[in-house]
């Protein structure tokens, strides 16, 4: 079986929200569980745009946030699928908070989203491979290998001694 190759625009998906109030905190913030919710969704969306298969959650990298987001916000998140590799994809997320009647938007997050293609029977499948176009895009398809080792070794799947990728950041020239 022969798998296309494909650009990260491909994969590109934007997702809106309106921050209503049952997705607030006691302070009108948006909870930050509702927010993983929708960031799942957007990326799971665009790997399955890449994978044209059916994607399940495999993990999802450290998620900060920058600024609360409010009540009323539209909030915006942009997934694109950064590096394909045997059977997963990393999907880059960014977020942005908009206050329509004041006219601000800000960015406030950022995350890597980490999903495994599977077949009706949830067994791993093959991917497409990515092939990155923009300066960006090679930056951040050139990184997931180190984020991925990162996330291998964090999960106790590989000895740092094997992370070569990642070794070579801490490395003296």
């Amino acid at each position: 079986m022969s798998l296309n190759v494909k650009s990260p625009k491909e994969s590109f998906t934007v997702m809106n929200e309106l921050v209503l109030p049952n997705d607030t905190n006691t302070l009108n913030n948006l909870m930050g569980g509702r927010l993983l919710h929708w960031m799942d969704i957007a990326a799971a969306i665009s790997a399955q745009k890449h994978c044209n298969r059916i994607v399940v959650t495999a993990s999802v990298d450290n998620v900060s946030f920058k600024q609360p987001i409010k009540l009323g916000d539209v909030i915006t998140i942009e997934a694109k699928v950064t590096r394909a590799f045997n059977t997963s994809v990393e999907v880059r997320l960014d977020v942005w908070a908009e206050n329509i009647p004041s006219g601000t938007r800000a960015k406030s997050n950022e995350a890597y989203y980490t999903f495994v293609a599977v077949d009706q029977s949830a067994r791993t499948i093959p991917v497409p491979e990515l092939k990155p176009e923009t300066p960006e895009e090679i930056e951040l398809y050139e990184g997931a290998l180190r984020r991925r080792q990162l996330r291998l070794v964090l999960a106790g799947k590989m000895q740092p001694n094997d992370a070569f990728e990642l070794k070579a950041l801490f490395a003296k020239n």
